[in-house]
């Protein structure tokens, strides 16, 4: 929610908030533009559910503005590619690394893939409002659009020929991440470039797919940032 109020991206249209939990954010909420409307927390466990953990705060705003593959600012020169991943917590996780690392973008389909509601911003821990998304009905005609815009398109599979440390990597920069179980569908391997693994010294061999993810972002932030120095 701090976020969403400093981030500018969301049209916000009100704020709820109880006695106790204003002063946390009557700052934010003023240099905002909203006059938060003091509630009794039983009021917003109605409005949210008894499950929900709002801790005496209840934001209502637009979604964020949709954006195309066109509307991509190359800053880092990095964007993520998801290929049907469809838990919010790992979308959640992998936006927050994405975010860590200044992607540029991060692209899903439209189908099989999470809302982008309040558990995944839960998950994402403010980086929805600060990464770009881009929602495609197709995403090997996404990858098609990226690779005529110069970018190099790299899948990450277990099964990947080379492992990520050892590819040629170099801006602008596009990695494609599968789901779990399933990997990269076929139409989508064909659009990469390269398929690279991540090489794990461990017993264990994979890894969870929002950290398999903060594992290759790791590798490819150094080596880019080591190529361009060179």
């Amino acid at each position: 929610m701090r976020e969403a109020l400093k981030g500018g991206r969301r049209k916000l249209l009100a704020l709820y908030a109880t006695e106790t939990a204003l002063p946390r954010i009557a700052d934010l909420a003023k240099a905002a533009g909203l006059e938060p409307r003091l509630v009794d927390a039983r009021d917003l466990s109605r409005h949210l559910g008894e499950e929900a953990v709002h801790q005496g705060l209840l934001l209502e705003a637009r979604p964020l503005p949709e954006a195309d593959i066109a509307d991509i600012v190359s800053t880092s020169g990095v964007v993520l590619a998801l290929d049907q991943i469809t838990d919010p917590h790992n979308v959640g996780a992998i936006l927050r690394t994405a975010c860590a690392f200044g992607v540029d973008a991060l692209i899903v389909t439209e189908r099989h893939s999470p809302e982008f509601t309040g558990v995944l911003a839960k998950a994402a821990s403010g980086a929805l409002e600060h990464v770009t998304i881009v929602s495609v009905v197709n995403l090997a005609r996404a990858l098609d659009q990226l690779r005529e815009r110069s970018y190099s398109v790299v899948g990450l599979d277990s099964e990947g020929a080379e492992p990520i440390e050892t590819i040629p990597l170099a801006k602008p920069l596009a990695l494609v991440l599968g789901a779990e179980g399933k990997g990269l569908r076929r139409l989508t391997r064909e659009r990469c470039d390269l398929i690279a693994r991540l090489d794990l010294p461990g017993p264990i061999k994979s890894l969870n797919v929002s950290n398999a993810c903060a594992a290759a972002l790791s590798v490819a932030h150094l080596r880019l940032r080591d190529a361009a120095r060179d």
